[in-house]
């Protein structure tokens, strides 16, 4: 296989690799590491900067140095592009063949195909998830599975836009090396996907669209933009082809929205409430500062607590003023075999996606195809014929940076049936992850690297804040904490042995003296 100078594959090439990892892809990849991998390195250092800050008694705000982007009432971002203007329900999901042709089929507007908190980033996953992303869009993604079950795509016009989701900044690929050093997972995946499908996703008619993750700053949407302009440069398609929707879900991102659409605006697909994310972010920025920011059991929080309130009002007010899509958060609930399980999650669910769309979101997320017909009523009970609602421009909406950061007036307990479910969860998702899947139903919710997060970080912050649990009256331990594993592991299928790895790996992150970043860094290490 052809190879630009500089450039080192230590992963195995397997079979059609190469319709991925071409010779432009390749020399794509050498072009956006030399010219933007130190900035990365440096936008990861400011980081862990903010973060002692944070520890030091710091606190987060809106940016004075960027108030003049704020107050400028005159820029807008770009008109929605072609495949992204009806938005009111989307489908998330691992890029695995059968869920592509699921997701594609399921009737939604948009599938974003996740390459990151869906996915895993053993190697066969990065490049077979592009392979399957191409093959969607020249449509030879047809098969029939071992059991005789078909699966084929409908017609293109019935068919999901792909937004396809990149890792996040801080994840590397040490599968392809630059001049000696590992590239940027972020990197990797959008030039692999912009310079195959994306080239062929422009062909047809629409552009190559990305959701972009785990940003913590403008200026890290500055770096973004900045590849856009790199990429598009050098594949000889207009600037302002590429279009991207940023997750808001980092704490200190929700205090530059504005800042962050005005980066991409010519790029710019909009916003969207990460919630699961956001709540991960809370916990991590703020994690030594004891009960301030103390959250209750993760499933106690809801989308009407106020900081999360704040949070998403903020959000559609500013992404309508700039003449931008507003997308809900993720519906997690999963349809069940058991009638009385689904009843309730689909109330809940309904609930949600009407509280959005009253809220002026112009659409939401789903996490199953059994879910969208629901999302989508609820939408258009709204929206009617018109493809969203960004006339909608929220003007009494305020949002100060106090409320924004009013975590200690979320109601509820911290218990040991919150923590048990925090350690069974975490457990059972990174058993699964370190198996090459990122997306796992537990409990009748659908799991991500999202949800394990907040599992995992939340036992961390009990753990060092003396939490004592309101239901038992016991205080939380590293003790308790193995004790409850072994608990908790000991009801799940199958033996002990087969949960070891998972083990080591949740207590790696959730008790170890330093708080680990990402639990999917030291999982990556573990990982060939």
């Amino acid at each position: 296989m052809e190879t630009p100078d500089g450039i080192e594959i230590t992963g195995e090439i397997g079979e059609r690799y190469e319709e991925v990892l071409t010779p432009a892809a390749l020399e794509l990849i050498v072009r956006l590491h030399r010219e933007l991998a130190d900035r990365r390195l440096e936008l990861l250092e400011a980081r862990e900067r903010r973060v002692e800050d944070l520890a030091a008694g710091g606190t987060l705000g809106f940016l004075e140095e960027t108030r003049h982007v704020r107050e400028d009432d005159s820029w807008r971002v770009a008109d929605p592009a072609p495949g992204i203007v009806d938005r009111r329900v989307e489908i998330t999901g691992p890029t695995d063949r059968k869920m592509t042709i699921n997701a594609l089929n399921s009737g939604a507007k948009v599938w974003l195909a996740d390459q990151e908190d869906a996915n895993t980033p053993q190697w066969t996953s990065v490049v077979g998830g592009q392979l399957n992303l191409l093959d969607a869009i020249n449509r030879n993604v047809d098969f029939t599975a071992e059991n005789g079950k078909t699966y084929a795509l409908k017609p293109d016009a019935e068919l999901a836009t792909i937004v396809m989701r990149p890792r996040g900044w801080h994840l590397p690929e040490k599968h392809i090396l630059v001049d000696g050093r590992e590239t940027s997972g972020s990197l990797v995946d959008f030039a692999l996907y912009v310079a195959t499908a994306g080239l062929r996703q422009f062909a047809k008619g629409q552009g190559p669209y990305f959701y972009l993750p785990k940003m913590e700053s403008y200026l890290e949407a500055r770096l973004w933009n900045d590849a856009f302009v790199l990429a598009q440069d050098y594949l000889g398609i207009p600037q302002g082809t590429i279009r991207a929707t940023v997750l808001i879900e980092t704490y200190p991102a929700a205090f530059e929205m504005e800042e962050i659409l005005y980066e991409l605006r010519d790029h710019s697909a909009g916003l969207n409430a990460g919630r699961w994310d956001f709540m991960f972010s809370v916990i991590k920025s703020f994690r030594t500062r004891g009960t301030e920011f103390m959250l209750p059991d993760r499933n106690a929080v809801t989308m009407t607590v106020p900081f999360m309130r704040a949070y998403t009002e903020l959000l559609v007010r500013t992404c309508h003023k700039r003449g931008a899509h507003a997308i809900g958060g993720m519906a997690a609930f999963i349809p069940s075999k058991d009638e009385e399980v689904n009843a309730t999650a689909f109330a809940k669910v309904r609930d949600d996606k009407t509280r959005e769309a009253g809220d002026g979101f112009d659409g939401s997320w789903v996490a199953h195809p059994g879910m969208v017909e629901l999302c989508k009523e609820v939408f258009t009970e709204v929206l009617g014929d018109r493809p969203h609602q960004i006339d909608r421009t929220r003007d009494d909406v305020e949002v100060t940076a106090e409320q924004l950061l009013d975590v200690a007036a979320t109601p509820g307990d911290i218990t040991e049936a919150g923590l048990r479910n925090n350690v069974s969860v975490g457990i059972q998702y990174l058993r699964a992850w370190l198996g090459g899947l990122g997306a796992v139903a537990i409990f009748n919710l659908m799991e991500d690297a999202a949800t394990a997060e907040i599992s995992r970080s939340q036992v961390w912050q009990w753990l060092h804040n003396d939490v004592t649990l309101a239901d038992t009256g016991r205080k939380v331990t590293k003790e308790l904490v193995h004790e409850i594993v072994a608990e908790e592991i000991a009801k799940l299928p199958g033996d002990a042995a087969d949960y070891e790895e998972a083990k080591q790996t949740f207590l790696e992150v959730a008790v170890a003296d330093e708080y680990a970043d990402f639990l999917t860094l030291p999982a990556y290490r573990r990982m060939d």
